[in-house]
């Protein structure tokens, strides 16, 4: 719908595609944190069954907490990684309890999955694959985009697409796994195609999406040297066009900073999803709005301008050119523009 509202200028045959990071609304993660959350869902779960344990280790973890403190201090790593590794052991100790003392139906129907859940968490190695980076959100997974200030981002890899000369948001797909940036093209393609009922015929991307050159019917263009076989003319236009691609950068920017993409806090997938959508249906609407503001303004001043003329000259001599003539001039010294775009 926010597509539609933007008419021809949404139905350009040129867009361009970019991926980002959407992170997650989770802390930082690191094995001591996720073994301590896991210790107290595991003490709140004997608590609802009232399960009287032999020991809750609230005490002990908390100390061991304090011991976690300078794991990168070189006299004191020692001690950091015993209590890392204590922490693991309290938490597969009350996992035992609670499975020999549950009823049958609470662990064989509700909660064998969990139990298993946080084994594999308690167990994961530095070096594992498919790793969880959180408890209530476990299809999180690690991005390292080459940032300076962000080494690690923690969320889901989203695809957008916008027109190359209005800069209008055509399509974006959160993707739930961290694929290669030539393998999301064929779902952002395809989203487009939805969202306005119109194929792609060129695709502008960066160097990320190497390997790809068609996809179904689209041309993918690709920053590169210029080929032999090409004149002057089409050398010249793969350059605009590339150098046109980096439009899509402050958009994204835009849409972190300004339209909440830069942290999710709805659950799930299907919260990636509807936050991101969200975030672009937002981007449009508020092009429209500008524009429709724009245009009410620029009525206004001529409507103002039109009765201003009419009060200085008679009837018979008012013209359209003197109230255009007043109105452009007030709106130049308005937006405090020069006379190249608005000439009296």
């Amino acid at each position: 719908m926010s597509v539609s509202l933007h008419g021809k200028h949404a139905l350009e045959s040129v867009v361009n595609i970019d991926t980002t990071v959407q992170e997650k609304n989770i802390t930082y993660p690191t094995d001591a944190k996720l073994a301590i959350k896991t210790i107290n869902r595991l003490n709140k779960l004997a608590k609802y069954y009232g399960i009287q344990q032999r020991r809750t280790f609230i005490k002990e973890v908390k100390n061991l907490r304090l011991d976690l403190r300078h794991f990168r201090h070189v006299k004191k790593r020692k001690k950091a990684v015993r209590a890392l590794k204590r922490l693991r052991t309290i938490a597969n100790a009350l996992i035992r309890e609670l499975r020999r003392r549950l009823p049958c139906f609470a662990l064989f129907e509700q909660n064998q999955s969990d139990f298993l859940f946080y084994e594999k968490v308690l167990n994961q190695k530095r070096k594992d694959k498919n790793k969880v980076y959180s408890l209530h959100e476990p299809q999180v997974y690690c991005m390292a985009k080459g940032k300076d200030h962000v080494q690690y981002e923690y969320g889901n890899k989203v695809s957008v697409a916008s027109t190359a000369k209005s800069n209008i948001i055509v399509g974006v797909v959160s993707h739930p796994k961290n694929i290669y940036d030539g393998a999301t093209l064929e779902e952002v393609l395809e989203h487009i195609e939805i969202t306005r009922d119109k194929k792609v015929l060129k695709a502008v991307c960066d160097r990320g999406y190497r390997g790809k050159k068609m996809v179904n019917e689209t041309e993918i263009i690709l920053p590169s040297k210029g080929l032999k076989k090409d004149n002057r003319y089409q050398r010249d236009k793969k350059r605009k066009q590339c150098q046109r691609r980096a439009a899509i950068e402050p958009i994204i920017g835009h849409l972190k900073s300004d339209f909440r993409l830069s942290r999710n806090f709805l659950k799930g997938e299907v919260g990636d999803e509807i936050n991101l959508l969200m975030a672009a249906t937002a981007w449009n609407l508020k092009k429209w709005l500008n524009l429709f503001f724009v245009l009410h303004f620029i009525a206004k001043l001529f409507r103002q301008n039109l009765l201003i003329t009419g009060l200085r000259r008679n009837a018979d001599q008012i013209t359209l050119f003197h109230a255009l003539n007043l109105c452009f001039i007030r709106l130049r010294y308005i937006i405090g523009l020069s006379g190249t775009f608005f000439k009296g």
